[in-house]
């Protein structure tokens, strides 16, 4: 079974951040949350295996021992 890397793992973490910021730029909440939203799901897609993102949800809700 495959785990999510929790590891740094971007080059850049900073500027991949930047341009997170940068796609919301100008938009109203709810246009910005939808951006998000869509770079949430591409990625998902990208990432494809359904524990490693149930994994991911876990940690990002702060329930790290849940994932495990």
């Amino acid at each position: 079974m495959a785990h999510l890397n929790t590891a740094p793992n971007l080059a850049d973490p900073d500027a991949f951040f930047a341009a997170v910021v940068k796609m919301t730029e100008g938009l109203d909440d709810r246009a910005a949350q939808t951006a998000i939203s869509k770079l949430v799901l591409l990625l998902a897609n990208h990432i494809g295996d359904e524990a490693v993102l149930k994994e991911a949800i876990a940690i990002a809700r702060g329930a790290r021992d849940e994932a495990a």
